[in-house]
């Protein structure tokens, strides 16, 4: 069994991009775990003063243990001006911690979502993949996916009802799910 880990993020229940990842856990191949983390909003801001061994707190605790015990992460993310969600950046923040032993450290990792402009959400996706990667994690660039117009688009239809989402999505989770296999001989 191959597990994922999915990290939403918008903290809105009805989001556009918790429904992509929602569908995302509807269309995982035979063989593939995909759970969506449902804590990021209940870690605290990073603070290097609580981030002590033995006393870290619960959330990210738990958080951490997660990632750790995933195969690989897909991050399924709007854009807030311009860039990442606060939200997500803090959990990169706690994730990249211990240095040197994060428990991104070589995880293969995709980011996607969708986005009210004309591009997607794109410039949040190069963003949360910049920062994921200085994490550690083995970020994968050329598995992607950027669906523009959210607001318009899926005003009255779910994205597990759109052709297009299912047909790229699925293609996100065959090559992240590739990513955690080893190469054949």
């Amino acid at each position: 069994m191959t597990n994922v880990l999915v990290l939403v993020g918008s903290l809105r229940a009805a989001s556009t991009n918790r429904q992509i990842a929602e569908t995302a856990v509807q269309l995982a191949p035979e063989g593939v775990d995909l759970t969506i983390h449902e804590g990021l909003g209940d870690l605290p801001f990073y603070n290097e003063d609580v981030d002590v061994e033995g006393s870290v707190p619960a959330p990210v605790a738990a958080f951490r243990a997660a990632i750790t015990a995933a195969d690989a992460v897909l991050v399924v993310t709007p854009e807030h001006n311009g860039t990442v969600p606060a939200v997500l950046k803090n959990a990169i923040d706690w994730a990249s911690r211990p240095y040197g032993a994060s428990p991104l450290n070589g995880k293969p990792l995709v980011a996607i979502g969708s986005a009210f402009g004309q591009y997607g959400g794109v410039w949040a996706q190069d963003d949360a993949r910049k920062a994921f990667g200085i994490a550690g994690a083995n970020v994968l660039t050329e598995v992607s996916m950027a669906i523009p117009g959210s607001v318009v688009r899926f005003a009255e239809l779910h994205p597990k009802d759109d052709a297009e989402v299912v047909e790229k999505l699925t293609a996100v989770l065959d090559g992240l799910v590739a990513a955690t296999r080893p190469a054949a001989a």
